[in-house]
């Protein structure tokens, strides 16, 4: 393989907890210790991209390692480990497999190879490169966003079912663990929650979904560099999503996962740590609801409501969509504008400086929502 092809995780890797868990001063303090301190538990659902080996003979011959890693939220990956090392309130869990195995910010299928089919059906009937509507069925992507080759489409259903079996036993050797961990998180976190206030503690939890997506798209020559549709356009800096509207407020009949009174608290305090001039730098639902963390994490959330109140906890759910030119910087954004096959690397000093203004952001919005 040349420098440019995709990245890989060698052949039966199989991750543990431990390898996607992160927290501050983990050589002084054990996961227990963590959690006792914390209040938000960071999910990085996208962070990963190198594919597992064992899925290399399902790719598409025209995938580089630009497409891979354009395909991910690979950026947020060092923004959310940095931020866990320096801020002592936060876990953070990272999906170590790529969204093209399964997404786990989608509902997983009741049936994968049903939904493979459908999906292969549909870009198969639209051609290559070409625009398809996978609604319902994008759980596993044959093509990435820019409608690029992802997976070669099959010729058969017997060649569906086998790509079907393959991405779902890789799956438990990564992105089966990270969603296991995550809820088993989520709940130790709640447990917490319900313990403090139980004492007669005010307590709260927050389950911060992380992501980012570039309002750019690539061109066949690998630039990327197409304006995606201005609706379709994340503000300069990060979108916060409840599921509800440009106000947090809900939409209809449908619930938010966050108080909307404390969505605008925390746009707010975005706005000042990461000290934007135009406050549409930091924008609630726009252009994004969010997605089934968020609307998973607010239905368990909304099944112990009851006793979340009586005992004076206040539990939430958002969505970050971070723009990635932002995460990724000038020069490296300049870099992926350009035709080419390869992805960039972070830019440290960089990196620093976002991770320390989402945990500013954060600790501001303790400060303005706790009595």
């Amino acid at each position: 393989m040349d420098d440019h092809s995709p990245i890989l995780i060698p052949a039966g890797t199989v991750f543990t907890p431990a390898d996607i868990t992160f927290w501050a001063d983990p050589g002084e303090r054990s996961l227990d210790e963590a959690i006792a301190e914390a209040d938000l538990l960071v999910s990085a659902p996208h962070a990963g991209a190198a594919i597992p080996e064992e899925l290399a003979p399902f790719l598409a011959p025209e995938f580089t390692r630009r497409l891979q890693y354009d395909f991910t939220d690979v950026s947020t990956s060092a923004i959310v480990r940095r931020w866990a090392e320096i801020d002592r309130r936060i876990v953070v869990v990272e999906n170590p497999h790529p969204r093209m195995l399964r997404d786990p910010n989608r509902e997983r299928p009741a049936d994968l190879r049903a939904t493979l089919r459908e999906a292969f059906a549909r870009v198969r009937a639209a051609g290559p490169y070409t625009r398809v509507d996978l609604t319902g069925v994008d759980a596993v992507r044959p093509v990435t966003f820019s409608f690029y080759p992802l997976l070669s489409v099959p010729g058969t259903d017997a060649d569906v079912d086998r790509i079907a079996d393959a991405f779902t036993a890789v799956a438990e050797q990564g992105l089966g663990v990270y969603e296991r961990v995550r809820d088993e998180l989520s709940d130790r976190f709640v447990a917490k929650s319900f313990a403090e206030g139980s004492t007669g503690s005010p307590s709260s939890f927050t389950r911060l979904s992380f992501h980012d997506t570039m309002n750019t798209t690539t061109t066949v020559d690998g630039a990327v560099n197409v304006q995606r549709a201005r609706e379709d356009r994340l503000p300069a800096v990060v979108a916060l999503s409840n599921r509800g509207d440009h106000e947090g407020e809900p939409i209809g009949d449908s619930p938010v996962t966050m108080d909307p009174e404390h969505m605008r608290i925390l746009a707010q305090t975005h706005r000042t740590a990461f000290d934007v001039v135009d406050a549409a730098s930091v924008a609630l639902n726009q252009p994004y609801l969010g997605s089934f963390e968020i609307i998973d994490a607010g239905a368990r959330f909304r099944a112990v409501s009851a006793e979340a109140a009586s005992l004076g906890v206040t539990l939430g759910a958002v969505q970050a969509e971070f723009l990635r030119e932002y995460l990724l910087g000038d020069a490296n954004t300049a870099i992926l504008q350009q035709p080419g096959t390869d992805w960039v690397e972070p830019d440290h000093d960089h990196v620093d400086r976002i991770a320390r203004a989402c945990m500013a952001a954060w600790s501001g919005y303790r400060d303005a929502t706790t009595d």
